[in-house]
């Protein structure tokens, strides 16, 4: 009997740890992030959807009178900017540049897509030519640095770093303080910014990735604090607004208004929105590639910048 009643202990200890484990995912976690199937959780975006050359592809379908001749760019990046690039290869390149395997694509296409971290280490490595990515963490700066290779960077457009919560929570804005001051732990309650009595469970992204270290930057060297505040929290989360609006967007996240103005198109083309920054056609100086510099001047052409524009970010001129 006591045997029994010790399983019976261990089994309702055990099932509340399940119980806690699903209530933080569903009630903290869940609501600032999209709805993704297994491919776009390795991959953070559904490859199959922007593929080039395909004639359901959800990609910008310019066709460019741009035509390289010889050795052709290896073109990676990150998650948000894989439609850009697409794009770019379906406007310039031969169909035959490209191999996909319904999965992923083949080491010998042109076209690859490894994530911010992945492409950057990749053009260190000598394996791809050209990443279109935010700007370089601290880390693969000095990656880069340790194996002897100069990164050349080049803005190709614009993009706005923004702040999501869960769509119901009734807070709407915040100030840029207000928001390192939730990352720094300075604010750990909804209450103390307008809205529920509820903690604030700050989420945070892969080291390395575009937009966590887009995040530090904003800190300004502010140490950011671990507060996870379990099944009671509501969470705050940060990307960039393509990847919310445009291929992670559903109906439980907004974007919050900072200082006072919405993350939206004509805001970052303005300069009103206070927290916009380039993103970057990266290659190494020492490549010999000679269609690498061409391509990305192309990219800079009012072709490029069409592709920029109409897939939804801000170009550069």
């Amino acid at each position: 009997m006591k045997l029994v009643k010790q399983i019976s202990i261990l089994v309702l200890v055990a099932l509340g740890f399940v119980i806690f484990n699903v209530t933080v995912y569903t009630v903290c976690t869940k609501p600032c992030l999209p709805d993704r199937s297994e491919a776009m959780q390795a991959k953070s975006i559904e490859l199959d959807q922007y593929l080039p050359f395909d004639e359901n592809s959800q990609i910008v379908n310019i066709k460019s009178n741009c035509e390289m001749k010889g050795e052709l760019p290896v073109i990676d990046g990150a998650a948000a900017l894989y439609p850009v690039c697409s794009a770019f290869v379906n406007a310039v390149y031969p169909q035959s540049a490209v191999s996909f395997d319904g999965e992923t694509f083949a080491a010998d296409s042109k076209l690859q897509m490894n994530n911010t971290r992945g492409a950057y280490k990749a053009v260190v490595d000598g394996s791809v030519d050209i990443a279109v990515c935010a700007y370089p963490s601290e880390e693969q700066l000095q990656y880069a640095a340790d194996q002897g290779v100069s990164l050349e960077l080049v803005p190709i457009g614009c993009e706005a770093f923004v702040f999501i919560v869960n769509g119901d929570n009734p807070v709407d804005g915040l100030t840029t303080e207000q928001i390192r001051g939730i990352y720094s732990g300075d604010y750990t309650n909804w209450s103390q910014l307008g809205g529920k009595k509820l903690p604030i469970n700050p989420l945070q992204r892969n080291a390395g990735s575009g937009s966590q270290t887009a995040m530090l930057s904003f800190m300004g060297g502010e140490k950011i604090k671990k507060n996870f505040t379990g099944f009671l929290g509501s969470a705050i989360g940060f990307s960039f607004r393509y990847y919310v609006e445009a291929v992670a967007a559903h109906g439980g996240v907004k974007l919050l208004a900072v200082d006072g103005v919405y993350p939206d198109k004509n805001n970052i083309a303005n300069g009103s929105y206070p927290i916009v920054s380039n993103f970057y056609a990266v290659y190494d100086k020492a490549n010999d590639n000679k269609n690498v510099r061409p391509l990305i001047q192309w990219m800079l052409s009012e072709d490029g910048q069409r592709i920029i524009e109409k897939t939804g970010y801000v170009p550069v001129h």
